[in-house]
């Protein structure tokens, strides 16, 4: 089974050199962020798997998809990707896993979820600045709160995200939920 880039260090490699590439200190980021200087450089250096809150709190502050963040750069040179040679990430703190579907040249994100039974994974309103979102529900059931409003979505749903806004998404059942997301950019004036 693969993993998203190569593990923690792929991703530290990741985040280093997009923050290098715009010049940006390590307290630049933190401060973008809202993740403290001590995690950056423990995740950079590749000490630390963050969760997907931090992952969503830096693809946010970078102004990049959860995807482009932990997709190794390379793709299906014949446009066949394999099962076993699809990228993968586990959040370390809830077992959510994300698999890469779609590769990094193909004009949309498509990415698979599975959230295990009783799991929360919030993320940040910033996540959601530069994006459309849409999710698609494969199996089970997925609550998608947005502040005080909640959306219970089932097997077949799906659901557009609207404006940026924090968000939670909870499987708060006894099976797993497994769910598409598709990504785009948002076009800007």
């Amino acid at each position: 089974m693969s993993t998203l880039m190569d593990g923690a260090d792929g991703l530290g490699r990741r985040i280093k050199a997009e923050r290098v590439r715009r010049g940006w200190s390590l307290a630049r980021l933190a401060d973008a962020s809202g993740v403290s200087r001590a995690m950056i450089s423990k995740i950079e250096r590749g000490e630390s798997n963050p969760t997907a809150v931090v992952v969503g709190k830096l693809s946010a502050a970078l102004e990049l998809t959860m995807t482009a963040l932990l997709s190794p750069t390379e793709g299906a040179t014949d446009g066949v990707r394999r099962a076993a040679d699809t990228p993968r990430w586990t959040d370390p703190d809830t077992g959510y896993l994300r698999r890469q579907i779609s590769t990094p040249g193909f004009p949309v994100d498509v990415t698979e979820i599975a959230l295990p039974a009783g799991a929360r994974v919030s993320m940040p309103a910033g996540s959601y600045a530069f994006i459309a979102q849409l999710i698609w529900v494969l199996n089970g059931e997925l609550t998608l709160a947005e502040g005080p409003v909640e959306h219970r979505l089932t097997s077949g749903d799906t659901f557009e995200l609207g404006e940026p806004q924090a968000r939670e998404f909870i499987n708060d059942t006894i099976a797993e939920c497994r769910y598409v997301v598709v990504v785009t950019r948002k076009v800007t004036p």
